[in-house]
């Protein structure tokens, strides 16, 4: 079965969920965030959740990253009772909203902020620009990141170097080359 085949209800779906918290109160959102990650990573259909946490004196927003097999499966934990209780306990931690954008897919690394109506492209046109974004990187980070943590000391294992080297991969697709690249290339995406 292809991948345009599948219903809707068969395929992943993603959310990234935003939360900007105070530096003052990053210490009492972390010991919220061991209450809820526990219930999220318990919830029926979860693949994986991530967080990119904000660094300090740059940035004040937490990233929770979570995956699951279904779009259904997604939205039964977004508007689950137990979510919504934890999320209203942590209001007051929260500058703003309980902010979040739900993607099928990898259709997040193709959305266009000023199309928010827009349809992702067709899978075959985020392969080809997926690859085309990932090739050079895989083929000039390592040539960047090996000799940089080699002469840090660390140890050199091939398993670290590869851990390091797809973390700085996935953060460049994601927050660097992917919203760029998707916006140069929107005619052909989107056509």
């Amino acid at each position: 079965m292809t991948q345009q085949a599948l219903s809707p209800a068969l395929q992943g779906a993603s959310v990234v969920i935003t939360h900007h918290v105070s530096p003052a109160l990053q210490a009492e959102y972390e010991i919220w965030l061991q209450e809820i990650g526990p219930l999220c990573r318990a919830s029926e259909g979860l693949l994986d959740w991530h967080i990119i946490r904000p660094v300090a004196g740059y940035t004040d927003t937490y990233s929770v990253m979570i995956r699951y097999q279904t779009e259904q499966h997604l939205t039964q934990w977004l508007d689950s009772p137990a979510r919504k209780a934890l999320i209203a306990k942590a209001a007051h931690l929260l500058a703003g909203q309980d902010e979040y954008q739900i993607s099928s897919g990898l259709d997040f690394l193709f959305a266009q902020s000023n199309l928010p109506a827009a349809k992702p492209p067709v899978r075959w046109k985020q392969f080809l620009l997926t690859w085309s974004a990932i090739f050079p990187l895989v083929s000039v980070v390592p040539l960047l990141v090996v000799p940089l943590l080699d002469a840090s000391g660390l140890p050199q294992s091939r398993v670290l170097h590869t851990f390091f080297v797809t973390g700085v991969v996935v953060a460049l697709m994601v927050y660097v080359v992917m919203p760029r690249y998707s916006k140069l290339m929107r005619h052909w995406l989107h056509r």
